[in-house]
């Protein structure tokens, strides 16, 4: 990110710091354009603090690494040992190696050649193909150590959360908008969760629901805060005071004015939803014009152009597909009318609102009746 690095990678540490605290100490610090956490107790999980660095936004991949010292013998006997399971399962591979301390005695290509023909005296099975290896040894020789690690697995890469603002996310409790925030965050954005509740209406199971949604997001973008907004009142007043053809509009357009509310008192740049244009009937290029005039805040979408499959298929890949599945009612359902209209204009819209004088108290008071549910990793 040009002058901006230094930046950027000091959110990615402090993110990753936050995400490991839980586990037991562990120094996490920078050297040579690479990330290192390091455990600094015995018997901390490993296993799930590489799952919680794989998932942390800003990493493009990770690798596990035993660290020895700066010793050709002891470099080759951790390849042996650390890498052993790995060895016996491949029939093929190869050594590379990074020398960055230009004060070793051996030079990368020395270093690979002597490890490899140590490591094939161990696994005689083991043949060596220079070009599509099944295992690839890599051997780096740093400033702080020598660092021996089988191939690197791909992490989530997009920015550090926290780099690019913040934004609140409508969450509803159905399979697009925590896909909706997930693409935000890896873009950077710190998330504020704004969840619409109807009770009698929808039930505290359909809650839960949302707030398990929310768990499920915070282990990719850390922990955030949802703000539960008491909408049943407004949603009945829309429903006796408004046309039915134009409830929906009518609803999002409330719903706006309340997240830009709560947004500005968060801080927020921004309001992020999970619409795909044309995918119901207050996703057309007309209803959306009639929600965002609602308030001054951008609307950030970032599934405008996915079609449901695409967007199922990265709800299941980051777990929430199966819980936005459970059939609890969700407040845009609860009043949904049988046919509602398309293609609305301003005008109407406006003149819709007009009628409804007690819509702005109604607003207010939802906004100052949240409740609010720190969501930690």
């Amino acid at each position: 990110k040009g002058l901006n690095r230094v930046s950027f990678e000091t959110t990615l540490m402090r993110t990753m710091r936050k995400k490991l605290k839980s586990l037991g100490e562990f120094k996490v610090y920078k050297a040579q354009s690479t990330m290192y956490a390091e455990p600094m107790e015995e018997g901390l999980d490993i296993d799930e603090a590489f799952k919680r660095i794989q998932r942390t936004f800003g990493l493009a991949a990770v690798s596990r690494s035993c660290v020895v010292e700066k010793d050709f013998d002891a470099i080759c006997s951790a390849a042996v040992t650390y890498l052993e399971k790995e060895l016996r399962a491949a029939k093929t591979f190869k050594v590379e190696a990074r020398r960055s301390d230009k004060k070793f005695p051996m030079n990368s290509m020395e270093i690979a050649c002597e490890a490899g023909g140590y490591i094939l005296s161990k696994y005689p099975h083991l043949k060596v193909d220079v070009h599509t290896p099944q295992l690839t040894v890599y051997v780096e020789v740093r400033d702080f150590g020598a660092y021996v690690h089988a191939d690197k697995q791909q992490a989530v890469g997009g920015l550090p959360v926290g780099t690019s603002g913040k934004c609140a996310f409508m969450l509803s409790g159905g399979i697009d908008s925590p896909v909706a925030a997930y693409m935000m965050a890896k873009r950077g954005v710190t998330l504020m969760g704004i969840h619409f509740a109807s009770p009698p209406y929808t039930s505290e199971r359909a809650k839960m629901k949302v707030v398990s949604l929310a768990e499920k997001i915070s282990v990719y973008t850390g922990g955030f805060v949802l703000q539960v907004v008491p909408f049943t009142e407004i949603q009945e007043y829309m429903r006796d005071m408004g046309p039915e053809p134009l409830f929906t509009v009518l609803m999002r357009r409330s719903m706006m004015r309340i997240c830009e509310k709560l947004g500005n008192d968060y801080g927020c740049g921004g309001i992020i939803t999970g619409e795909s244009l044309a995918q119901v009937a207050s996703q057309t290029l007309q209803a959306i014009a009639c929600t965002d005039a609602a308030q001054s805040l951008p609307v950030l979408r970032p599934l405008i152009g996915m079609d449901k499959n695409e967007i199922v298929k990265i709800s299941r890949e980051i777990d929430t597909f199966e819980t936005s599945i459970l059939p609890y009612e969700d407040c845009c359902t609860v009043f949904t009318p049988p046919h509602p209209k398309t293609k609305p204009t301003l005008a109407e819209i406006l003149a819709a609102e007009e009628k409804m004088v007690a819509l702005p108290q109604m607003e207010a008071k939802a906004a100052a009746e949240i409740e609010r549910i720190f969501i930690n990793v």
